[in-house]
This record gives structure tokens, sequence and C-alpha cells, in this order.
């Protein structure tokens, strides 16, 4: 039977197009199945991170992004009495993947420009109102049966990939159960429009108020957000009630500067599934796993996924790479999973706390931790890559290696494409290199190495001896070494 794509992408959402593009932009053939027709009209996911941006970058995607998105330069934690616990300083500033550190989103802006650059991708195709249903896989592909408006269809293909949410029918269709961290709360959401921005907060705040826990962040340009915790005893239907919003909303004083645009209760999950991968068949995105949103790590983390799973597919299907290639996925982005979900749901418990005797406790350990300097003033970086498809031992293997910018403003990304990258001390002078070469000579030196050799997805592989670095790369990767950049 002949493959009508080399990997098909259940689920269209930003973690599924993206990995849509990069594979596409590899030379590997796409079809994206969505069960909806349309991009979902409100707004979901609020921060998109400079590594998120970076990714976005390579999809073509990012400009558009960041032309609607907004920046807070403080994420402050606040108690009840207004009182600053805990501030992460300098969030707009330029982080290392070559973008402000934080960016407040609107996601359809997000998902209409990942789809607009997906259309311009003459191997990658997505179709809307296509929805997976039951699939087989046997030693060469998956077959896969789809509900379309036109009727049902057969689609085989080399892999599969579930990038359909965290309710993901993939996943369940697969067995793969999840590995429950621990953390469940609902909560209110509240998306408004803006009217009169003057009237509204520039700093996003996590108020850790035993009352009612609340959060209050910027969005996309025009929109803001804030987010409610249930109380026992409340329902959904009785927070969901305008005028019970409108009660909530009344100590920040916007009445007449907002317009609710949209409202929804959600649980605040921490999960991650045991499995990402089972033959041929990959899991990415909230399919993968769930994090609290107190860290702004949702999307990020479905976007990383994508860019480390892209550059090992199109690694099998097009060069040759064995297939084992595909194990290191998990390896590589569970422990950085787990460290982010860490982070939420340590930010969460200190957001959530209920009673007021522990927020006592809490508020006078974070003042006493201010005061004597021990608290963290920017926000947290998560581990690199500890094992996986990296030299371990040189310096830095498995380090974020930054995105240099020249002095007119290109970055680097832009000047050398997408493909594994081997930069040498040799090669500064050279043409392609040359407007990045101080702060490429910075990192070599910071790491004492004549070499580094960069992934796709700008993780380090390893540093040392160029010669050496490539023999290790084809060990490692089955692939062929890149060239020294001349």
């Amino acid at each position: 039977m002949a493959f009508d794509c080399d990997v098909l992408i259940a689920g269209g959402g930003p973690t599924g197009v993206t990995l849509a593009i990069l594979l596409a932009k590899r030379g590997v053939k796409v079809i994206v199945a969505e069960k909806e027709a349309e991009i979902y009209p409100l707004p979901r996911a609020a921060h998109i991170d400079h590594e998120g941006m970076r990714i976005l970058q390579e999809a073509g995607a990012a400009d558009a992004v960041m032309a609607t998105s907004r920046r807070a330069s403080r994420y402050e934690f606040r108690n009840a009495r207004g009182e600053v616990l805990l501030c992460f300083e300098g969030s707009d500033r330029i982080g290392p993947g070559g973008w402000p550190g934080a960016n407040m989103i609107h996601q359809p802006s997000v998902e209409r420009a990942l789809r607009a650059s997906l259309a311009a991708c003459p191997h990658a195709v997505l179709h809307g109102g296509w929805e997976l249903g039951a699939f087989t896989e046997d030693e060469e592909g998956v077959t896969a049966e789809i509900a379309t408006p036109e009727g049902p269809r057969t689609i085989r293909t080399r892999w599969l990939v579930g990038a359909d949410g965290a309710r993901s029918p993939v996943r369940k269709a697969m067995g793969i159960a999840f590995d429950d961290l621990d953390f469940e709360e609902p909560w209110l959401v509240v998306d408004v429009l803006v009217d009169d921005p003057a009237r509204l907060p520039t700093a996003n705040l996590q108020i850790c108020d035993p009352r009612r826990p609340t959060t209050c962040v910027l969005m996309g340009e025009g929109r803001h957000r804030w987010e409610f915790m249930i109380l026992p005893g409340e329902t959904p239907e009785q927070v969901s009630e305008d005028a019970f919003i409108a009660e909530l909303l009344r100590p920040w004083n916007v009445e007449g500067a907002v317009r609710i645009e949209r409202k929804a209760v959600y649980t605040f999950r921490a999960r991650i599934a045991r499995t990402w991968r089972k033959g041929r068949v990959c899991l990415a995105g909230d399919a993968a796993h769930q994090t609290p949103p107190f860290a702004g790590q949702g999307m990020c983390s479905g976007l990383r996924d994508a860019a480390n799973l892209a550059w090992k597919l199109a690694a099998v299907i097009r060069h040759g790479a064995p297939d084992s290639l595909l194990g290191t996925y998990q390896p590589e982005r569970e422990p950085n999973l787990r460290a982010t979900i860490a982070m939420a749901i340590m930010m969460g418990r200190m957001v959530c706390t209920t009673s007021r005797w522990a927020a006592f406790l809490r508020d006078t350990r974070m003042r006493i931790g201010r005061a004597l300097g021990k608290l963290p003033t920017t926000p947290p970086d998560y581990p690199p890559i500890s094992a996986g498809a990296i030299l371990a031992g040189s310096a830095d293997a498995g380090g974020y290696f930054p995105q240099a910018m020249a002095s007119g403003g290109t970055k680097l990304d832009d000047t050398l494409g997408g493909d594994a990258l081997l930069i040498t001390r040799d090669a500064l002078p050279g043409q392609a290199l040359a407007p990045f070469a101080h702060k490429l000579t910075g990192w070599l030196d910071r790491h004492a190495a004549e070499a580094v050799l960069v992934r796709p997805d700008h993780y380090v592989f390893g540093s040392g001896d160029p010669e050496a670095l490539r023999t290790a790369w084809k060990s490692a990767t089955g692939l062929e070494p890149p060239s020294p950049l001349a």
C-alpha cells in the first residue's frame, strides 16, 4: 500500500502545526488532521518565552506573533496586603534565544501566523474537519482511519504523531497512562478586551490571598486575563455568572475599562505520560504532558517537543538515521519538562494557599528570604539535556546554544539556517560568521573549546576538537557530520 505521507499529525494546534512546518522545511511530507474546521477564536495560552519565539522564527511565524504580543518587565507575587513576596525582573530583556524573555500573546493570532507559514510549505497540508479514528501499525508504517466532511478516508503514513491535546485519543488508543504529579486545582479564567489600558496593571501578578488566590496577567495586544481560584463549595455554574465575575473584578476598579471576551472553568493539572513513543507513534505537547500555568510554560513545552522531534524524524525518514535516534526524544525532553512542572507547582502552591495561618508562615519566610537576598530575582532556567544525542563530558554538552545577533540586528539562525552546525575558531573570520564573530568567540573562550557542534534544535551536541566532534556526531546519530562553516 502506497504511503500518503511520511508523517501524519493528529492535532492542528500550535504544537502540531509547528512540528509540521519544521518537518516540511526538511523535505518531509506531512498531513495534519485537525478535527475542528476553524481555529478556536478565543484566547487560551498567554505566554511564549525566548526559546519558543526562536522556534517560531524557524517556523516563519515569529515576526507576525511579535507584532501583536506585549511584554512586562516584572512578574510579582503579592500577598493579601499587596506586599511583594517574590519578583522576577527583566522578563522583557532579550533572552538567549535572541528574543524577549517573556512575550504575552493572543493564541488565535499565533495559530493564524503558523497556519499562514504552513500554507507556504509545499510538503505539508492541514485539513480542518478531519478526525482521526482507529489506526493500526505494522513494521513499515501506520494505517489510520479518518472521518472527513466528504466521508471516511484511509491514510497510510510512515509515522503518526499525536499532538491532539490533553484528552488525546492517540494516547488513549495506545493505552499510555499518566504519572500524576499531585496538583489539581479548579480555576475560573476570565479574558477581557481592554478599552482603557491606563487602568490596568502593567506587571504580571500573582495575588497570594488566602481568601481568593488570583492571577492577573497581560495578554496579546488589547487583552488582559484574570484567573480566580474556585473555593470549596462553589460550582462552575455559579462562578461563571456575570454578576459573580463582576464582584470578583470589583477590587480591580476596571468597570467600564474592560469587556469580557471569554470565561471558562479549568482544572489546572500536572501530569506526564509514562511513554512518549510506542513503535511508529509519538506524542507531543499536551498529549504527552500537562503543566499548571503559573510558570507560563504550557505552549512553550509543546514547541520544544516539536523542535526536538522534527529534526530526528526528518533524520530517520530522509537521511537513513536509525529509528533509535527517536529513542532519545523522551529521555532528553522529560527531565526538562519535569523541572518546568516542578517550578509551576512550586509557584502554584505558593499562590493557592487558602489557610490564613499557612499564608502567614509563607509571608514570613518570604520576607526573611528577601531581606537576606536569598530569593531569585530573574525567571528560572531549566536544566539542559543530560542524556541522549549529546557528547557527554564535553563542555556545555546538552546546553542551550544562544542565538547571536549582528550589530544590524540580523539573527544567527536567519543566516545559517536550521541544520546542524559545526562552528570552529578558524571559520570565525569567514563571510558567514564574521558578523557574529565577537559573540561566538566569547562562547568558545568561556568553554575553552576550539569548536562547537550545535544540533538543529539549537542545543549543543558537544564542544572540543572539530574532527572528534564530527566522528562523535556520526556515531551518536547515524548522520553524516556537518562540515566546518567557511
